[in-house]
């Protein structure tokens, strides 16, 4: 199913977020390589800040030219340790059930965010990646509004995802769009930190 590109009016900053400093992102865990034992994978948020000015994206599909671009957008996103390898990248976008969404600045015709979703009896949000001049403007839950959207298409009845218990911006973002925590996988990422299992129903699924 194609979703229909959704364009609307949202700010971009002009001058650029503050990337991965403590305090935009209130931690920096790791995560362990993927092992068949392993929970379902990690989800990840930027939080950023900046002065505004109008902007205008549209949010499509995934396109295989997109993936260098998305890629690099990771890097640039996440520490080393954090960000994905190429082999991850592709893998996560190539999982069974799963689609990528991106948002697309429509003047300059370059990706701002993009978000891996995956669905199922319950859909799960993989990753969610947004550049720094476009951070806290709407970008964000544009994308996860949007793979909400598909996802209960599918047939989803609820999401979830999962978070490090001291990534405060991140839950701070996941619960003014609905999640609440239902469990802990304790010492999920590689530094030892707990990751928190968040969980939202979807309505009309």
């Amino acid at each position: 199913m194609e979703i229909s590109p959704q364009i609307g009016k949202f700010l971009l900053a002009t001058r650029p977020g503050c990337g991965k400093s403590a305090e935009c992102r209130t931690t920096a865990f790791g995560r362990r390589p993927m092992t068949d034992k392993d929970p379902p994978h990690a989800a990840k948020t930027i939080c950023g800040s900046g002065y505004n000015t109008a902007v205008s994206f549209v949010i499509r599909d995934f396109e295989p030219e997109d993936f260098e671009t998305l890629w690099r957008m990771d890097q640039e996103c996440f520490p080393p340790g954090i960000s994905y390898s190429k082999r991850e990248l592709r893998a996560y976008l190539g999982y069974r059930g799963a689609f990528t969404l991106v948002a697309v600045d429509t003047d300059s015709s370059e990706p701002q965010g993009f978000i891996v979703a995956q669905g199922g009896n319950t859909g799960h949000i993989i990753t969610i990646d947004v550049v720094a001049g476009a951070r806290r403007l709407g970008v964000g839950s544009a994308l996860i509004n949007a793979a909400e959207e598909r996802l209960r298409a599918k047939g989803c009845r609820a999401v979830d995802l999962e978070t490090a218990v001291d990534n405060l911006g991140a839950l701070s973002f996941y619960k003014r769009h609905g999640y609440s925590v239902i469990r802990t996988w304790p010492r999920y990422y590689s530094n030892g930190v707990d990751a928190l299992v968040l969980e939202k129903l979807l309505n009309g699924a």
